[in-house]
């Protein structure tokens, strides 16, 4: 069995670690609303989708580092709920990523989002992964 967002977020953290600036990954459109949420709070430089004729279609990510350190925007990216092991989590009980330094990010009835965003909806949902 496979696990398409822990292959995205093990594509992510080797990009990271090796220092590459553009990682391309296979797409799908939960990987898609990931990483347009990365984007949104600022932990990638960039993003597109790629389509092309008789391939997969990709993301390609530009990933972002500090100008003068070269140290990454990401620290961590860990997944929470895996295929062997779901995890949920209610409107009242959402998970705080370093005391709200980092996001976690939820799958909901209403899409894919943030944990502050799920807590103002009032909804719960799935726990996708944590990123700092």
């Amino acid at each position: 069995m496979t696990d398409p967002i822990s292959d995205y977020l093990t594509r992510v953290r080797n990009a990271i670690k090796a220092k590459h600036r553009v990682v391309e990954i296979p797409s799908s459109n939960l990987k898609k609303a990931i990483t347009e949420i990365l984007y949104k709070q600022g932990y990638i430089l960039n993003f597109k989708f790629q389509k092309e004729e008789g391939k997969f279609d990709t993301i390609k990510i530009a990933l972002k580092y500090d100008f003068a350190t070269g140290i990454p925007a990401i620290n961590e990216l860990r997944r929470v709920s895996r295929p062997g092991l779901r995890k949920y989590a209610g409107s009242k009980e959402m998970p705080r990523v370093l005391n709200n330094l980092g996001i976690a990010i939820i799958s909901t009835s209403k899409g894919v989002m943030t944990e502050k965003d799920a807590r103002k909806e009032n909804i719960g949902g799935e726990v996708l992964c944590y990123v700092s």
